[in-house]
C-alpha cells in the first residue's frame, strides 16, 4: 500500500458503493443516526450522543510519521513520531476493518474560508453523527465542486480521514500504547483515528495538519477566536479551555468570525472552520445566550450531555459523564455570525487566561515582545476538582501557542510568523484575565464578567490606551490605573487581597512557574524575546 495514492488505497478499501453514503445532507446523517440509534433527539431537535470511555482527546495516543518529509520539520520533542512501516501497517487494519463495515459514511469538506490556503478533506467513517459532526464544523464546499447533489464524489481530496471507532487496535502488534491511535502521515497525506468515538480528534487533526502547512506558505495559523465590529475591524481572541475564549468573542454587538481556529494571512484573517465546538458544562443563557440558543438548534450535535430519557430536555449542569460536555454546530446557529468567514488585519489581539492563583490583574498592556513571550508560554490554571487527579490547589498549566499538543513545529517558528505580522500592521496586544481576584480559587471570587467586558470594549476601541498606566512589579506589562465603569481597586490585584504579603508571596511563586516553564524555550526563542522574559 506504501506506493499506492492514498485515494486508490481508500477507494479500494470502501469498495461496494451500496453500503456506502457519499456527501449526504445533514438532514439526512440526523435520520440515520437516529435510525441507527446512535444518540436521542432532544426535546428541542438536537442529537445528543455519547462517546463512551473517551469524552476528550486521547493525547499520549497522537502520533506524527516521521520520514524524510517531517525529520527536520516536526518538532519531536513536542510530538511523538511512527514509523513509516508502523503507519503501513495500521493502514492495512484499518481498511480490513473498513472492508467489514455495515454501513460507511464519506463526506468531502473545506477546511479554511480563503480560497488560496484551503485544503479538501476527505472523511469516511462507520458513525453517521460524526459525518454530520465534520458538516457542521468544516465547510461545505459549492455543490459544483462536490458533483451530483444527490451524493456525488468531489475532486481528489488534499487529506483523507479514516475514523474507525468500533475498530480496537492491537497496541502490542504496532508498538503502541493503547488500543487507540491518532496517527498522521504527511507524505501520503492520510490520517488514521481508532478505538475512539470522540468527534474531537477529527477537528484537532485538521488544525494539526493546517498547523504544519501553512508556515510554509508564511501563514500564520493560530488556536483563536476571532471577531469584527460594523467598521470591519477585527479582534482574535488566544485561549486555552475555560478561559473564556468563546464566550467572549460572541459578543451581541461584534460579527463572529470563528470560534477556534484562524490563518493570519497577507490580506487579512480567515476562519478554519464553518462551525463551532463550544463548552456547554453549566452554560448560563444570560452570559452566552447564542451559545445557548444553538444547543436548542434543530441538528446540533450534543456530545456527552445528559438528557432527560422521557421529557428530553437538556441538564447542562450535570457533570454525570464528563465536564467536557459539548456542543457542535454550524455557523449558521450564531445569530451575528460574519459571512464568508474572512476578516481584516486585526487591531488587537487578546491573549487570556483563568488565572486561579488570583495574582494577574483583570488587563495589561502587552508591548510586541512580552505578547510573544505570554504566546509561548499559553499560561492559564486548572481548578481544584474540575479534572482527576487535581488537589486542592490550583495548577498552573503551560501550552505553548495556546495549543501545544495541535503544532507539529517548533513553538518558536510560530512565535516569529505572530511577532512579524503584529509588528507590519501595528496591532495592540492584551493580557485578560478572566480568573481570580481578592485571592486564590477557594478565597477570592471569579473576575466579574460586566468588568471584564468593560475592559474588553474599552482595548478594543481604543480608549483604554487613553489611560494612565502603571508597571507592574511582577510581570512587567503595564496596567491600567484607571477605566470606565470598573472599580480601580480591581485593576490592581493587591489591593483586593486581605493581605497585601500573601499576595506577593503567591505573584513571587506564579513568576517562578513562568520561568521554570519558559526555560524549555530559550534555545530557540529570540533575544528580543528572553529580554522580557519573566523570573
Amino acid at each position: 500500500m506504501t506506493e499506492q495514492s492514498p485515494t486508490l488505497d481508500i477507494q479500494t478499501a470502501v469498495g461496494d458503493a451500496a453500503r456506502v453514503h457519499r456527501n449526504a445532507s445533514s438532514a439526512a446523517l440526523f435520520q440515520d443516526a437516529v435510525e441507527r440509534g446512535e444518540g436521542l433527539i432532544s426535546a428541542d431537535g438536537a442529537l445528543a450522543v455519547h462517546t463512551g470511555r473517551h469524552t476528550g482527546r486521547s493525547a499520549s495516543d497522537k502520533y506524527i510519521v516521521r520520514d524524510a518529509r517531517t525529520e527536520d520539520t516536526v518538532w519531536w520533542d513536542n510530538n511523538q513520531p511512527m514509523s513509516p512501516e508502523t503507519f503501513s501497517g495500521l493502514l492495512d487494519t484499518f481498511c480490513a476493518h473498513i472492508k467489514k463495515a455495515e454501513r460507511l459514511w464519506v463526506q468531502d469538506l473545506d477546511a479554511g474560508a480563503n480560497a488560496t490556503h484551503r485544503i479538501r478533506v476527505r472523511l469516511v467513517t462507520e458513525h453517521a453523527w460524526q459525518a454530520l459532526f465534520a458538516r457542521h464544523l468544516l465547510i461545505e464546499p459549492a455543490e459544483s465542486e462536490v458533483g451530483a447533489s444527490a451524493g456525488g464524489d468531489s475532486a481528489e481530496p488534499d487529506f483523507t480521514i479514516l475514523q474507525m471507532p468500533e475498530l480496537t487496535v492491537d497496541p502490542a502488534a504496532h508498538g503502541l500504547k493503547s488500543e487507540t491511535v491518532i496517527a498522521v502521515d504527511f507524505t501520503r497525506r492520510i490520517v488514521l483515528i481508532g478505538g475512539t468515538s470522540y468527534a474531537g480528534e477529527m477537528k484537532k487533526s485538521v488544525f494539526t495538519i493546517l498547523n504544519y502547512l501553512l508556515p510554509e506558505k508564511g501563514v500564520m495559523p493560530m488556536h483563536c477566536s476571532a471577531n469584527v465590529d460594523d467598521d470591519g475591524k477585527s479582534a482574535i481572541f488566544f485561549g486555552l479551555s475555560g478561559t473564556g475564549k468563546t464566550t467572549l468573542s460572541a459578543d451581541a454587538s461584534r460579527h463572529l468570525v470563528g470560534d477556534d481556529e484562524h490563518g493570519w494571512h497577507d490580506g487579512g484573517i480567515f476562519n478554519f472552520e464553518g462551525g463551532c465546538y463550544a463548552k456547554v458544562i453549566r452554560l448560563s443563557a444570560e452570559a452566552e445566550p447564542e451559545i445557548a440558543a444553538a444547543t436548542r438548534s434543530f441538528g446540533t450535535v450534543l456530545e456527552n450531555v445528559v438528557v432527560d430519557p422521557v421529557s428530553r430536555r437538556l441538564d447542562l449542569d450535570s457533570d454525570r459523564y464528563t465536564e467536557n460536555t459539548r456542543a457542535a454546530y454550524p455557523l449558521s446557529a450564531i445569530p451575528n455570525v460574519l459571512p464568508g468567514g474572512e476578516a481584516s488585519h486585526p487591531s488587537a489581539i487578546i491573549m487570556l487566561t483563568a488565572d486561579a492563583f488570583g495574582v494577574m490583574p483583570p488587563i495589561a498592556r502587552l508591548s510586541v515582545h512580552q505578547a510573544i513571550y505570554h504566546f509561548l508560554s499559553g499560561y492559564t490554571a486548572k481548578l481544584a476538582g474540575t479534572e482527576k487527579g487535581l488537589g486542592k490547589e490550583p495548577e498552573a498549566t503551560f501550552s505553548t501557542c495556546f495549543g501545544g499538543p495541535f503544532m507539529p513545529r517548533h513553538a518558536a517558528e510560530y512565535g516569529r510568523l505572530l511577532a512579524q505580522r503584529i509588528m507590519k500592521h501595528g496591532v495592540r496586544c492584551w493580557l485578560v484575565n478572566t480568573g481570580w481576584t481578592g485571592g486564590a480559587y477557594g478565597v477570592g471570587h471569579r473576575m466579574p464578567i460586566k468588568a471584564t467586558r468593560a475592559l474588553l470594549n474599552a482595548a478594543l476601541d481604543g480608549s483604554l490606551n487613553d489611560s494612565k498606566f502603571r508597571r507592574d512589579p511582577n510581570f512587567g506589562f503595564e496596567v491600567p490605573e484607571s477605566a470606565p465603569g470598573v472599580s480601580a481597586d480591581l485593576l490592581d490585584p493587591r489591593q483586593t487581597w486581605d493581605d497585601p504579603q500573601a499576595y506577593d508571596a503567591q505573584a513571587r511563586r506564579l513568576v517562578s512557574m513562568f520561568a521554570e516553564n519558559f526555560a524549555t524555550y530559550t534555545d530557540e526563542a529570540d533575544e528580543a524575546v528572553k529580554a522580557v522574559a519573566i523570573g
